[in-house]
């Protein structure tokens, strides 16, 4: 029989099992082939000199591990793999114990690998942070940090823990093999000493942050930001993080690019699709790599980069949102994390200017990232019902002490006014402070202050805000500062494009008449910075347009702002106090406009409004789009119009906004009064192009005013208005419409007279090509130049004129009240005389669709706005002021305008009218002339002075005491509330009527009246006088 073996005793046991985990001996005989084991011979000879035996026991584990690590061994492995190596083949040894029949036995093992486990870890702690410890520290490849020091050996382990899907930047990747052992960082992160792991973790920060820096999103960022989230989901990691000196990095030159780069989580929000100054490049290029020469492009090619940019950004999102919510979470931590923010947004306050330096500044990237972080932050308050807003506190942009809010431009209040009312709140709080208990009782519960206030410097130092208010204010900030200033950014691109565009057209129009090597490089470059510039465009549109999420969140905070900011002056009901509450008044200005801005982009992106509650948005436009009194700028409250115009439905292609027009209760009363309102308040803006940008306000206006014309029920508003203000807004609409429709006509008309003078220059080929280039250059760019001014003047001019038709269909008193109607009038004859008058054929074009010019159009609605104040004339005042026109009426434009109409197809009811109208005209000025020559010479003093015509109502002018014709000066108060002699305030109300004068003047008029009777005459004479043109100065 053979002999079975001999049964070894525990301590052999245990000195095979810590052979195996250490990879030492203590006798030569049992080295074995592996190269690893190491003979510890010097160990072995102390042990036997005090009496013991070579076995290894619990008792000289330390000490034999000490012994491996310090001595000198030519094949040994380096310090940190071996300890490695020693945890996992202590966790190895730990699961063949368990096959141990003997319980006594395979509990005393279960300590010894436990034990050796508990000490390779420690002993790894020790060596990281002091690598030169042991004499052969590790050299392992990989990045350099910012200390020219190697990379922490400890990566590549936190990213197998995490499930790393690549880790070639460290020299080793899941081919390589390695893995953390089982248990090993949890036991390694352990340590209830901070100091012990401080240092490491700091260095493992610092690693991260470098292996990001210039990375896009197309690089491989997600193995650094999950170990970054794992690192900071230990207490211990969170500590540290926060404590790093480069959390919130110091210095006097620090500012916001600064910040973005060596702060530890900056090169992680830098990650993006936006490009980035040529200085901060990122690599893997997303514009290059994704959107070269797009036009050429498959549309699923497009979309499928699209959607990958989407996705990652979205990983990105994602993980930065965690780390920074684990951070909040903890009370240890979360003044850390507002601060940073507070830093962050504090250090690039100028992003919010037109030019942005992008070298003192952070990218777009970093704030576009850092925009969808916060709206994530801000979810939990932005429930439907948005029932956490009332802890959002007013006074935050005055006494919070991180952002600095209260130098920004008010929405209403000036600069005075906020530091004023601060100073007076201050002195207030100060009052309450000493009243003890009862102050105390003022405190909300989520605002509290640290102790009682005495000054305003110690409120603003001293008080405590919640949360959710803390977190609102600085999404607001980071909203400006990076989703619309990107938004911005895109608008920009795409009009940079469009000129561009129009610029390669113009050299490539200029090449096929004179070609010239120097045409040729300005094509070449031409088309390279559109290329440039479409990538850029395609990069925005991936990050920010295409992520509908991204959208809603944004929207749903901005329904927060303007639902909370109504809130401060009553909530939502008509008419607004009278006075405009301080708390509403020195609100940032950015919140209102950041809101409509977006809404007005969100508007133009298919479906993305779907599912926004729009009513509140539409409550607060009503509300405050007319209120001066309560938004000062003017551009703010017309960028309200715009976006109420992008939700028209024949605009939005949505049948949910038709709803906000008609059947908003809100809409329905006040919607068309404000409009109106708004339509005059814009003549006078304060800008220095204020000329200019009010016709581009009107013209959103007037679509609108147009699409509620076809609404029977703001057609019924719009009548009653029109009733109620006669003299009032409703006046003052009409005398703008009429003034702008008369201005841009006038502009539109010359416009085209030198468009064909260019026209006949450049058809002449022989006299042309005589030019020098230079001259012809300059000329085809005037050409294009003027093309478009006649292209958006006429499309003005017809809305204008369009509006004029139809609204005089229905509303015709104000028309035809003393200070309108001979402004109406002659704005009419002078269209006709420009449509059927001698020049009508030096106005002809090639194309006149081209420009929006559209005659035919044109004159059937100049004669139905003739035909329809002629129906409402019921005192026959209509023929008299249209022949009064001294520069523009002639009798037989009539005649001529209706043999034009009758060939266009025109009603022939409308002809009728028309001409009845011509010989009521005719009529009139025969009867004026009569007039004029029977009251003989009239006196100066009953002369107005300003239009030299006699007075039928004179009025004192309060300041200048100056006596002019009432009618008169009302028409000049309607574009100007100033005396025109001394140039004071003046209005209507103000005017005294000069009793005495007037009935003067009555008198003088009626004495020569009777004269002119008694002597019989019936002033054939005059008739013969009247002006007339022959048939041939008309055109047919």
């Amino acid at each position: 029989m053979a002999t079975s073996k001999p049964q070894r005793s525990p301590a052999e046991i245990e000195d095979i099992i810590l052979r195996k985990i250490f990879y030492v001996t203590l006798t030569e005989s049992t080295t074995g082939a592996d190269p690893r084991v190491v003979y510890l011979e010097m160990t072995a000879a102390e042990i036997l000199s005090e009496g013991k035996e070579l076995l290894l026991s619990r008792d000289l584990m330390e000490r034999v591990l000490i012994d491996r690590l310090s001595g000198n061994f030519s094949a040994a492995e380096q310090p940190f793999p071996y300890l490695i190596g020693c945890y996992r083949r202590a966790y190895e040894e730990s699961k063949k114990i368990q096959s141990m029949k003997d319980k006594n036995l395979r509990s005393e093992m279960e300590v010894v690998t436990r034990e050796a486990k508990k000490l390779a870890v420690s002993y790894c702690r020790i060596h990281l942070a002091n690598p030169d410890m042991f004499g052969n520290s590790d050299k392992p490849s990989g990045g350099v940090g910012m200390k020219k020091r190697n990379v922490s050996p400890l990566l590549p382990l936190i990213f197998s823990e995490v499930g790393s899907g690549s880790l070639d930047m460290f020299g080793g990747g899941s081919s390589s093999g390695v893995q953390s052992p089982p248990g090993f960082l949890d036991e390694f992160f352990k340590d209830s000493d901070f100091d012990n792991l401080d240092m490491i973790l700091k260095e493992l920060y610092e690693d991260l942050r470098s292996t990001v820096i210039n990375v896009s999103v197309l690089g491989d960022f997600q193995p650094p930001l999950r170990a970054v989230k794992y690192l900071v989901s230990l207490p211990v990691g969170a500590k540290s993080l926060v404590s790093h000196e480069w959390w919130v990095p110091r210095g006097a030159y620090m500012n916001g690019r600064a910040m973005e780069l060596t702060s530890i989580l900056g090169p992680f929000f830098h990650i993006s699709a936006l490009p980035d100054n040529t200085l901060f490049k990122s690599q893997p290029d997303v514009g290059q790599q994704c959107f070269s020469e797009a036009s050429e492009r498959r549309p699923a090619d497009l979309l499928s980069s699209f959607s990958t940019i989407k996705n990652f950004m979205n990983i990105l999102y994602s993980g930065l949102h965690d780390v920074l919510m684990i951070l909040l979470k903890s009370t240890d931590t979360r003044e850390s994390v507002l601060q940073f923010l507070a830093e962050v947004i504090n250090a690039n306050a100028s992003r919010g200017h037109i030019q942005v330096d992008p070298v003192s500044c952070a990218s777009s990237g970093m704030f576009c990232n850092l925009s969808a972080v916060m709206l994530r932050l801000c979810e939990p308050f932005l429930d439907p019902h948005l029932t956490k807003r009332d802890k959002i506190d007013p006074k935050y942009v005055f006494f919070g002490h991180r952002l600095k809010l209260s130098d920004l431009t008010a929405l209403h209040a000036s600069s005075e006014e906020v530091s004023e009312w601060i100073d007076k709140d201050n002195t207030e709080k100060a009052n309450d402070a000493g009243n003890g208990d009862e102050s105390r009782l003022l405190q909300s519960k989520e605002a509290t202050s640290s102790s009682s206030n005495t000054s305003g410097q110690n409120s603003k130092s001293t008080a405590k805000y919640n949360f959710i208010c803390e977190c609102f204010f600085m999404t607001a900030r980071v909203l400006n500062l990076g989703l619309l200033k990107a938004l911005s950014d895109f608008k920009h691109l795409a009009q940079d494009i469009s000129r561009g565009e129009d610029n390669l057209a113009t050299l490539k129009a200029m090449r096929d008449q004179s070609p010239s090597p120097q045409l040729e490089l300005d094509i070449t470059r031409m088309e390279k910075e559109l290329e440039l510039y479409s990538q850029e465009k395609l990069c925005h549109e991936a990050q920010i347009l295409r992520d509908g999420d991204f959208m809603q969140r944004a929207l749903s905070f901005y329904r927060l702002v303007v639902v909370w900011l109504v809130g401060l002056v009553g909530g939502f009901k008509m008419p607004l106090p009278s006075t405009c509450p301080m708390d509403f008044s020195c609100m940032p200005e950015h919140f209102v406009e950041d809101a409509m801005e977006l809404l007005i982009f969100a508007s133009r992106i298919p479906r993305a409004l779907d599912g926004v509650q729009l009513d509140d948005f539409m409550n607060f436009i009503i509300m405050f789009m007319a209120s001066p009194e309560y938004v000062r700028n003017p551009y703010l409250r017309a960028k309200m119009v715009e976006v109420l115009n992008c939700w028209m439905p024949r605009s939005s292609g949505s049948s949910a906004t038709s709803t906000l027009f008609e059947g908003h209760q809100l809409s329905l009363e006040y919607l068309v009064r404000n409009l109106l309102k708004l339509y005059v308040d814009i003549e006078f803006t304060g800008s220095h192009t204020q000329f200019y940008d009010k016709f581009n306000i009107r013209h959103n206006i007037a679509e609108l005013l147009e699409y509620l014309w076809q609404v029977p029920s703001h057609r019924n508003a719009w009548r009653r208005i029109a009733k109620e203000e006669e003299k009032g807004v409703y006046l003052n609409f009409l005398n703008f419409l009429v003034n702008d429709s008369i201005y841009l006509l006038d502009e539109s008309l010359n416009k085209i007279l030198e468009i064909k003078q260019i026209e006949a220059e450049m058809s002449n080929t022989a006299e042309w090509e005589q030019r020098p280039a230079q001259e012809r250059q300059d000329r085809t760019r005037l050409f294009h130049s003027q093309e478009n001014i006649v292209r958006i003047d006429m499309k003005l001019a017809n809305e204008d004129v369009t509006m004029l038709a139809f609204t005089s269909e229905e509303i015709t008193a104000p028309f035809l009240l003393p200070e309108m109607i001979e402004r109406v009038a002659n704005m009419l004859n002078y269209f006709l005389l420009q449509l059927v008058g001698p020049q009508r054929k030096s106005l002809s074009l090639k194309d006149p669709e081209k420009y929006e010019f559209r005659p035919r159009q044109l004159l059937k609605q100049i004669v139905r706005i003739y035909v329809n104040l002629a129906r409402g004339d019921s005192e026959n005042i209509f023929p008299g002021a249209i022949s009064s026109d001294g520069r523009s009426y002639n009798e037989q434009l009539f005649n001529a305008g209706a043999d034009v109409l009758r060939r266009i197809g025109e009603d022939g009811r409308i002809i009728q009218e028309f001409m009845e109208l011509g010989t009521k005209a005719k009529a009139a000025a025969s009867e004026a002339m009569d007039a004029e020559a029977a009251l003989g010479e009239i006196p100066e003093e009953f002369l107005d002075p300003i239009q030299y015509t006699l007075m039928r109502d004179p009025v004192i002018l309060p300041s200048s005491k100056t006596t002019v014709d009432r009618a008169i000066i009302q028409r000049h108060l309607l574009s100007d509330n100033h005396d025109p002699f001394n140039r004071a305030h003046l209005t209507s109300d103000m005017l005294i009527p000069d009793v005495e004068l007037k009935a003067r003047i009555d008198e003088f008029v009626r004495s020569h009246q009777s004269k002119k009777r008694a002597s019989g005459e019936d002033g054939s004479s005059n008739k013969e006088r009247i002006q007339t043109t022959s048939s041939d100065m008309l055109i047919d």
